[in-house]
Protein backbone atom coordinates (compact mmCIF):
# COMPACT_ATOMS: atom_id res chain seq x y z
CA UNK A 1 0.00 0.00 0.00
CA UNK A 2 0.99 3.65 -0.43
CA UNK A 3 -0.08 6.94 1.16
CA UNK A 4 -1.94 9.83 -0.45
CA UNK A 5 -3.68 12.96 0.81
CA UNK A 6 -7.40 13.08 -0.05
CA UNK A 7 -10.53 15.01 0.96
CA UNK A 8 -14.07 13.63 1.10
CA UNK A 9 -15.84 16.96 1.49
CA UNK A 10 -15.09 20.58 0.67
CA UNK A 11 -13.77 22.78 3.45
CA UNK A 12 -10.63 24.08 5.12
CA UNK A 13 -7.42 22.16 5.82
CA UNK A 14 -9.28 20.08 8.40
CA UNK A 15 -10.87 18.07 5.54
CA UNK A 16 -7.49 16.70 4.44
CA UNK A 17 -6.74 13.07 5.32
CA UNK A 18 -3.61 10.99 4.79
CA UNK A 19 -4.93 7.59 3.73
CA UNK A 20 -3.63 4.31 2.38
CA UNK A 21 -4.25 3.58 -1.31
CA UNK A 22 -3.21 0.75 -3.61
CA UNK A 23 0.35 1.17 -4.84
CA UNK A 24 0.20 2.35 -8.50
CA UNK A 25 2.38 1.06 -11.33
CA UNK A 26 3.13 2.64 -14.72
CA UNK A 27 1.55 1.54 -17.95
CA UNK A 28 3.19 1.69 -21.39
CA UNK A 29 4.90 5.02 -21.99
CA UNK A 30 4.61 6.05 -18.33
CA UNK A 31 6.96 6.30 -15.37
CA UNK A 32 6.43 6.13 -11.63
CA UNK A 33 7.95 8.78 -9.38
CA UNK A 34 8.59 8.13 -5.72
CA UNK A 35 7.72 11.55 -4.35
CA UNK A 36 10.09 13.06 -1.77
CA UNK A 37 8.59 16.56 -1.50
CA UNK A 38 5.53 18.49 -2.67
CA UNK A 39 5.22 22.26 -2.91
CA UNK A 40 2.00 23.98 -1.87
CA UNK A 41 0.20 26.65 -3.88
CA UNK A 42 -2.79 28.88 -3.05
CA UNK A 43 -4.76 27.29 -5.88
CA UNK A 44 -4.59 23.99 -3.98
CA UNK A 45 -6.62 25.21 -1.02
CA UNK A 46 -8.95 27.18 -3.27
CA UNK A 47 -9.77 23.85 -4.91
CA UNK A 48 -10.45 21.84 -1.76
CA UNK A 49 -12.47 24.74 -0.34
CA UNK A 50 -14.89 24.23 -3.24
CA UNK A 51 -16.65 26.86 -5.35
CA UNK A 52 -15.67 28.35 -8.72
CA UNK A 53 -11.97 27.45 -8.50
CA UNK A 54 -12.80 23.82 -7.73
CA UNK A 55 -15.17 23.77 -10.69
CA UNK A 56 -12.56 25.34 -12.98
CA UNK A 57 -9.92 22.74 -12.08
CA UNK A 58 -12.15 19.69 -11.73
CA UNK A 59 -11.80 19.37 -7.98
CA UNK A 60 -14.39 17.21 -6.23
CA UNK A 61 -14.72 15.22 -3.00
CA UNK A 62 -12.59 12.12 -3.31
CA UNK A 63 -9.84 14.02 -5.11
CA UNK A 64 -6.20 14.13 -4.21
CA UNK A 65 -4.39 17.35 -3.38
CA UNK A 66 -1.58 19.46 -4.79
CA UNK A 67 0.23 19.91 -8.07
CA UNK A 68 3.97 20.46 -7.60
CA UNK A 69 6.33 17.62 -6.69
CA UNK A 70 9.89 16.34 -6.81
CA UNK A 71 11.26 12.87 -6.42
CA UNK A 72 12.96 9.92 -8.09
CA UNK A 73 11.84 7.72 -10.97
CA UNK A 74 11.62 4.19 -9.57
CA UNK A 75 9.66 2.29 -12.24
CA UNK A 76 9.48 2.61 -16.03
CA UNK A 77 6.63 1.41 -18.17
CA UNK A 78 7.06 -0.49 -21.40
CA UNK A 79 8.57 1.57 -24.22
CA UNK A 80 10.03 4.38 -22.10
CA UNK A 81 13.46 5.43 -23.32
CA UNK A 82 15.89 8.16 -22.26
CA UNK A 83 15.13 7.70 -18.57
CA UNK A 84 16.39 5.29 -15.93
CA UNK A 85 15.36 4.30 -12.44
CA UNK A 86 17.09 6.67 -10.04
CA UNK A 87 16.74 9.79 -12.18
CA UNK A 88 15.81 12.80 -10.03
CA UNK A 89 12.91 14.76 -11.48
CA UNK A 90 10.35 17.45 -10.69
CA UNK A 91 7.09 18.52 -12.26
CA UNK A 92 3.40 18.92 -11.66
CA UNK A 93 0.27 16.79 -11.69
CA UNK A 94 -2.98 18.36 -10.56
CA UNK A 95 -4.83 16.65 -7.67
CA UNK A 96 -2.06 14.06 -7.22
CA UNK A 97 1.17 15.63 -5.99
CA UNK A 98 0.92 14.90 -2.26
CA UNK A 99 1.27 11.15 -2.40
CA UNK A 100 4.03 8.55 -2.12
CA UNK A 101 3.85 7.78 -5.84
CA UNK A 102 2.80 9.57 -9.04
CA UNK A 103 2.29 8.01 -12.46
CA UNK A 104 2.90 10.34 -15.38
CA UNK A 105 4.29 10.68 -18.87
CA UNK A 106 8.05 11.34 -18.80
CA UNK A 107 7.79 14.25 -21.24
CA UNK A 108 5.96 16.20 -18.53
CA UNK A 109 8.98 16.01 -16.23
CA UNK A 110 12.05 18.18 -15.69
CA UNK A 111 15.40 16.76 -14.64
CA UNK A 112 16.45 18.06 -11.24
CA UNK A 113 19.90 19.71 -11.34
CA UNK A 114 22.46 17.92 -9.21
CA UNK A 115 22.88 20.73 -6.68
CA UNK A 116 19.18 21.56 -6.35
CA UNK A 117 17.50 20.04 -3.25
CA UNK A 118 14.25 18.20 -3.84
CA UNK A 119 12.45 20.48 -1.40
CA UNK A 120 13.21 23.48 -3.63
CA UNK A 121 12.63 21.65 -6.92
CA UNK A 122 9.23 20.58 -5.57
CA UNK A 123 8.06 24.21 -5.46
CA UNK A 124 8.79 25.16 -9.06
CA UNK A 125 6.18 23.83 -11.45
CA UNK A 126 3.56 26.52 -10.89
CA UNK A 127 5.63 29.32 -9.32
CA UNK A 128 8.52 29.07 -11.76
CA UNK A 129 6.46 28.98 -14.92
CA UNK A 130 4.10 31.69 -13.67
CA UNK A 131 6.93 34.03 -12.65
CA UNK A 132 8.62 33.59 -16.02
CA UNK A 133 5.39 34.26 -17.91
CA UNK A 134 4.57 37.35 -15.84
CA UNK A 135 7.96 38.96 -16.43
CA UNK A 136 8.85 37.76 -19.94
CA UNK A 137 5.65 39.22 -21.40
CA UNK A 138 6.61 42.70 -20.17
CA UNK A 139 9.79 42.76 -22.29
CA UNK A 140 11.62 44.82 -19.68
CA UNK A 141 14.73 46.86 -20.43
CA UNK A 142 17.11 48.86 -18.20
CA UNK A 143 15.00 51.95 -19.00
CA UNK A 144 11.95 50.47 -17.29
CA UNK A 145 10.65 50.78 -13.75
CA UNK A 146 8.42 47.80 -12.96
CA UNK A 147 6.02 47.59 -10.01
CA UNK A 148 5.57 44.03 -8.71
CA UNK A 149 2.72 43.17 -6.35
CA UNK A 150 3.36 40.36 -3.87
CA UNK A 151 7.11 40.51 -4.47
CA UNK A 152 8.06 38.27 -1.53
CA UNK A 153 5.56 35.48 -2.21
CA UNK A 154 6.20 32.17 -3.91
CA UNK A 155 5.79 33.56 -7.44
CA UNK A 156 6.93 37.06 -6.52
CA UNK A 157 10.37 36.08 -5.22
CA UNK A 158 11.25 34.53 -8.56
CA UNK A 159 9.53 37.24 -10.61
CA UNK A 160 11.42 39.94 -8.71
CA UNK A 161 14.77 38.33 -9.46
CA UNK A 162 13.92 37.77 -13.12
CA UNK A 163 12.94 41.43 -13.40
CA UNK A 164 16.11 42.62 -11.65
CA UNK A 165 18.15 40.53 -14.10
CA UNK A 166 16.79 42.58 -17.02
CA UNK A 167 18.38 45.71 -15.57
CA UNK A 168 15.02 47.34 -14.88
CA UNK A 169 14.37 49.23 -11.65
CA UNK A 170 12.11 46.99 -9.56
CA UNK A 171 9.69 48.26 -6.91
CA UNK A 172 8.06 45.42 -4.98
CA UNK A 173 5.15 45.42 -2.56
CA UNK A 174 5.55 43.36 0.61
CA UNK A 175 4.99 43.45 4.35
CA UNK A 176 7.70 45.27 6.29
CA UNK A 177 9.22 42.05 7.58
CA UNK A 178 10.25 41.23 3.99
CA UNK A 179 11.69 44.61 3.04
CA UNK A 180 15.33 43.87 3.85
CA UNK A 181 15.03 40.57 1.98
CA UNK A 182 13.75 42.39 -1.13
CA UNK A 183 16.64 44.86 -0.90
CA UNK A 184 19.02 41.90 -0.90
CA UNK A 185 17.39 40.75 -4.14
CA UNK A 186 18.02 44.17 -5.71
CA UNK A 187 14.47 45.51 -5.45
CA UNK A 188 13.05 48.62 -3.78
CA UNK A 189 10.45 47.52 -1.21
CA UNK A 190 7.19 49.32 -0.53
CA UNK A 191 4.35 48.51 1.86
CA UNK A 192 1.13 47.44 0.15
CA UNK A 193 -2.31 48.72 1.12
CA UNK A 194 -4.01 52.09 1.32
CA UNK A 195 -1.83 54.92 0.05
CA UNK A 196 0.28 52.66 -2.20
CA UNK A 197 0.07 55.06 -5.15
CA UNK A 198 1.59 57.92 -3.14
CA UNK A 199 4.33 55.70 -1.70
CA UNK A 200 5.24 54.43 -5.16
CA UNK A 201 5.25 57.96 -6.57
CA UNK A 202 7.94 58.86 -4.05
CA UNK A 203 10.11 56.03 -5.37
CA UNK A 204 9.68 56.29 -9.14
CA UNK A 205 7.29 56.20 -12.07
CA UNK A 206 6.32 52.68 -13.16
CA UNK A 207 6.40 51.91 -16.88
CA UNK A 208 5.30 48.28 -16.38
CA UNK A 209 3.65 46.21 -13.68
CA UNK A 210 3.14 42.60 -12.60
CA UNK A 211 0.38 42.01 -10.06
CA UNK A 212 0.97 38.64 -8.41
CA UNK A 213 -1.45 39.09 -5.52
CA UNK A 214 -4.87 40.41 -6.52
CA UNK A 215 -5.56 43.70 -8.32
CA UNK A 216 -4.08 46.49 -6.18
CA UNK A 217 -1.03 46.92 -8.39
CA UNK A 218 -3.17 46.88 -11.54
CA UNK A 219 -5.10 49.87 -10.18
CA UNK A 220 -1.94 51.74 -9.22
CA UNK A 221 -0.28 51.03 -12.56
CA UNK A 222 -3.30 52.41 -14.39
CA UNK A 223 -3.17 55.54 -12.21
CA UNK A 224 0.37 56.07 -13.51
CA UNK A 225 -0.79 55.61 -17.09
CA UNK A 226 0.88 52.26 -17.65
CA UNK A 227 -0.67 50.80 -20.84
CA UNK A 228 -2.65 47.58 -20.46
CA UNK A 229 -0.23 45.62 -22.64
CA UNK A 230 2.53 46.34 -20.10
CA UNK A 231 0.57 44.96 -17.14
CA UNK A 232 0.50 41.27 -16.25
CA UNK A 233 -1.43 39.62 -13.43
CA UNK A 234 -2.21 36.12 -12.23
CA UNK A 235 -5.27 36.69 -10.04
CA UNK A 236 -7.26 39.59 -11.50
CA UNK A 237 -10.53 37.62 -11.33
CA UNK A 238 -12.28 39.51 -14.10
CA UNK A 239 -11.00 43.00 -13.20
CA UNK A 240 -8.61 43.18 -16.13
CA UNK A 241 -8.45 46.55 -17.92
CA UNK A 242 -9.38 46.64 -21.60
CA UNK A 243 -6.59 45.22 -23.72
CA UNK A 244 -5.11 43.28 -20.81
CA UNK A 245 -4.95 39.49 -20.61
CA UNK A 246 -4.38 37.54 -17.41
CA UNK A 247 -1.28 35.37 -17.51
CA UNK A 248 -0.32 32.03 -16.02
CA UNK A 249 2.25 29.28 -16.12
CA UNK A 250 0.98 28.01 -19.46
CA UNK A 251 2.27 31.23 -21.04
CA UNK A 252 5.89 30.62 -19.99
CA UNK A 253 8.44 30.49 -22.78
CA UNK A 254 9.91 27.05 -23.60
CA UNK A 255 12.83 26.21 -21.36
CA UNK A 256 12.00 28.85 -18.76
CA UNK A 257 11.46 26.35 -15.96
CA UNK A 258 14.72 24.58 -16.68
CA UNK A 259 16.60 27.87 -16.66
CA UNK A 260 15.09 28.82 -13.29
CA UNK A 261 16.02 25.42 -11.83
CA UNK A 262 19.57 25.84 -13.12
CA UNK A 263 19.80 29.32 -11.62
CA UNK A 264 18.68 28.03 -8.24
CA UNK A 265 21.19 25.18 -8.40
CA UNK A 266 23.99 27.57 -9.32
CA UNK A 267 23.03 30.13 -6.71
CA UNK A 268 22.25 32.96 -9.12
CA UNK A 269 18.61 32.73 -7.99
CA UNK A 270 17.20 32.07 -4.53
CA UNK A 271 13.85 30.72 -3.38
CA UNK A 272 13.41 30.64 0.40
CA UNK A 273 11.28 28.04 2.13
CA UNK A 274 9.04 29.54 4.80
CA UNK A 275 8.42 26.08 6.26
CA UNK A 276 8.78 22.38 5.58
CA UNK A 277 6.29 19.98 7.18
CA UNK A 278 6.16 16.18 7.11
CA UNK A 279 3.17 14.93 5.18
CA UNK A 280 1.46 13.95 8.43
CA UNK A 281 1.21 17.71 9.13
CA UNK A 282 -0.21 18.64 5.72
CA UNK A 283 -3.19 20.44 7.26
CA UNK A 284 -0.88 22.66 9.32
CA UNK A 285 1.17 23.43 6.22
CA UNK A 286 -1.92 24.62 4.37
CA UNK A 287 -3.07 26.66 7.38
CA UNK A 288 0.25 28.50 7.29
CA UNK A 289 -0.13 29.17 3.57
CA UNK A 290 -3.72 30.35 3.97
CA UNK A 291 -2.72 32.77 6.70
CA UNK A 292 -0.64 34.68 4.14
CA UNK A 293 2.57 36.68 4.56
CA UNK A 294 4.63 33.65 3.53
CA UNK A 295 8.13 34.43 2.27
CA UNK A 296 8.80 32.12 -0.64
CA UNK A 297 7.23 28.68 -0.46
CA UNK A 298 5.83 26.05 1.90
CA UNK A 299 6.53 22.34 1.29
CA UNK A 300 5.58 18.97 2.69
CA UNK A 301 8.00 16.05 2.69
CA UNK A 302 7.34 12.37 2.17
CA UNK A 303 9.85 9.81 3.44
Amino acid sequence: MARAVRYERFGGPEVLDLIEVPEPHPGPGEVRIRVTAAGLNPVDFKIFHGGPVAEAFGGAPGSGVGNDFAGVIDELGEGVTGWTAGDRVFGGKRHEAIADFIITAPESLQRTPERLPDEVAATLDIAGRTAAAAIDQLKLTPEDTVLIGGAAGGVGVLATQLAVATGATVIGTASERNHEFLRELGAIPVVYGEGLEERVRALGTPTAAADLNGTEVIDVAQAFGVPAERITAIAAHGREPEGFTATGGGDATPGALGRIAAGLAEGTLVLPLEASHPVEEVADAYRLLEDGHVRGKVVVTLS
